[in-house]
């Protein structure tokens, strides 16, 4: 179950956010479900994550080792499930990933605020109004129906990371990512998969 949301209380230097304990990636285990599912991998390991739950584009997905993604459209929002989770995500205004064929030789900005702890709920390993920077731009792939949206971003003035979107250019539907999921993590793979019910 994802942790309690709280209000943004300020802005944290980006490299405060580096826990002086080291962030253990736990092993992603599991049997693909039937029905609506994800397939992650996080650190080399990966694992089917089942539909718990949806409310328009809000979707919450859960592996059979316990880790927990929550998704709004193709974002991974927050997490749950490991020492360092990503406790909520607020974009200030809309997100130029909604519209990924206006990005085709228009690259467009983001920010969103970012609130990050630990697992423990210790105060000590709170963050709460992380400012990220990030400037999208698409491209198009060997495959003409689908497009490469990167989504270079920054924090604090330090750290960077890319995120990366495969998406079909008519529909807008993402069919793989690449996502950052909090500091010191490897970014999360996500791949759609469907099996009949």
């Amino acid at each position: 179950m994802l942790v309690p949301l709280f209000g943004a209380c300020g802005e944290t230097p980006w490299h405060a956010l580096t826990s002086s304990v080291a962030t253990r990636v736990p092993p992603l285990s599991g049997e693909a479900p039937e029905g609506r599912a994800l397939r992650l991998t996080l650190g080399g390991r990966s694992a089917y994550a089942a539909l718990l739950q949806e409310l328009g584009e809000r979707r919450l997905w859960r592996t059979a080792s316990g880790f927990v993604v929550a998704t709004d459209g193709p974002r991974v929002v927050a997490t749950s499930g490991q020492r360092e989770v990503l406790a909520a995500t607020r974009f200030d205004g809309p997100d130029p990933l909604l519209r990924p064929a206006a990005l085709l030789g228009h690259a467009a900005t983001a920010r969103r605020l970012v609130d990050l702890m630990t697992a423990d709920r210790d105060p000590a390993g709170m963050r709460f109004g992380v400012e990220i920077e990030c400037r999208l731009a698409a491209q198009q792939t060997e495959e003409e129906a689908v497009l490469l949206v990167e989504e270079r971003c920054r924090g604090g003035g330090a750290g960077r990371f890319t995120n990366r979107f495969w998406v079909e250019a008519e529909s807008g539907a993402v069919l793989r990512s690449e996502q950052w999921i909090g500091p010191g993590l490897p970014l999360l793979v996500l791949e759609p998969v469907s099996h009949a019910s």
